[in-house]
């Protein structure tokens, strides 16, 4: 079947709309876009710009408009004006997609929670919505905010949360504690709501030849990927090296941080203070999957400081099954479904939020190369038998096939 062509009269399109990253650094929806063109479905993506990305480009079949995001910015009206800078930018686009390649389904992938309005208006012509939930934006609130959560601005996002739950005809969740989310207090029906996780893809990310000079002179090198906002918690990540490097004396180590986000120059700030500039290198966001394959296999651990909070606790952390995807053991903190991803690849440090202990674990598995083999080895194991890519892909498209039949 072409692309984009019709079956029962129904348009076999989708058009999936993101905010948070553009596409294809967007690894998750980038996986989901060639699983539906591999499927005979035609995909429109709609999402900002990277830096030099065109307005519009068609790649692997794939057809992408961006547009120019605001500037980043802090504050609460500063957010507010991104999210309806953003949201009229895309329903324009929308309109340029409709006109241009046609659509049935349309599926928006969260933060924020903003889109089912958009998807209204195109269910009115009998567009089908599915929400792609990536994060529980109340949850992801309240861990950046704390006690200093506005009960106002609280509301106002389960409110939010509630209209997506409620236009959505499917719901993607990305594990089963997102499902039990959307059943419970999104009132959806679990028929309606499909498991889909993040999986990485081990044909892209798998452990190749060491490039000795990231390690920069050092003999080990630790990684980070990913992002760096206020509930990553990067700095814990900051201190431990500090611990190592200036308490322990250990001058042996490297620390590699790729990726970016609000504390990227807070984070860049502590390092220069602690006099880690020697130990610290930040690599910035990585579209080559060469470069992130050339940090992972010299790389001897991959790092994830997220500590407990109600986000964090239920999310998978899409950097944890990278790092097992290229046989790195993970040194990580207890959270319910990062231990249901890394099972034996992972060192769980107690207690939480404290980087002496964390550093403590990194210590201990870098003088011991035989945990760190044997727990790589089951790392990678768990990614090619269970949560590759290829194991979530058939639920996902199945998803639209669904709806397309319908």
């Amino acid at each position: 079947m072409r692309f984009g062509a019709r079956k029962g009269g129904r348009a076999r399109r989708v058009l999936i709309i993101v905010q948070n990253l553009p596409v294809p650094d967007d690894r998750r929806v980038w996986l989901e876009c060639r699983s539906l063109r591999d499927a005979g479905i035609g995909v429109s993506v709609i999402c900002p710009k990277g830096d030099g990305d065109p307005a519009f480009e068609e790649l692997d079949g794939v057809r992408i408009y961006k547009y120019d995001p605001p500037e980043a910015s802090s504050g609460v009206s500063s957010y507010f004006r991104e999210f309806l800078v953003c949201w009229l930018k895309t329903a324009r686009l929308s309109f340029r997609v409709w006109r241009r390649d046609g659509f049935s389904v349309i599926q928006t992938c969260n933060p924020p929670d903003t889109y089912f309005a958009l998807a209204w208006l195109y269910k009115l012509r009998g567009v089908r919505f599915v929400f792609d939930q990536h994060d529980l934006c109340p949850e992801t609130y309240l861990s950046r905010f704390g006690d200093d959560a506005n009960p106002v601005l609280l509301g106002g996002l389960r409110l939010l949360e509630r209209l997506q739950y409620a236009t959505a005809d499917r719901v993607i969740s990305t594990n089963e504690s997102y499902r039990a989310k959307a059943i419970d207090r999104g009132h959806k029906r679990p028929e309606a709501v499909t498991v889909v996780r993040s999986g990485p893809d081990p044909d892209k990310l798998y452990r190749a030849d060491p490039d000795p000079d990231l390690r920069r002179g050092h003999e080990h090198l630790c990684v980070y990927i990913g992002v760096m906002g206020p509930q990553d918690r990067v700095d814990l990540l900051v201190l431990a090296a500090h611990y190592m490097v200036h308490t322990l004396g250990r001058n042996d180590t490297q620390f590699a941080l790729l990726g970016g986000g609000d504390c990227f120059e807070e984070l860049q700030a502590q390092v220069r203070e602690l006099g880690l500039e020697d130990h610290v290198e930040f690599v910035g966001w990585v579209k080559d999957d060469a470069v992130t394959r050339a940090y992972f296999s010299t790389a001897d651990l991959g790092l994830a400081p997220d500590p407990r909070s109600p986000l964090n606790d239920i999310s998978t952390h899409n950097k944890v099954m990278e790092y097992m995807a290229c046989e790195l053991p993970v040194v990580t903190f207890p959270l319910l479904e990062t231990r249901v991803s890394a099972g034996d690849a992972a060192v769980y440090v107690e207690p939480d939020e404290d980087p002496v202990a964390f550093a403590t674990a990194v210590c201990k598995l870098l003088d011991d190369p035989e945990a760190r083999a044997r727990m790589g080895a089951v790392g990678r194991k768990r990614v090619v038998t269970q949560l590759a890519w290829e194991h979530q892909a058939g639920a996902y498209v199945g998803v639209f096939e669904s709806l397309l039949a319908d």
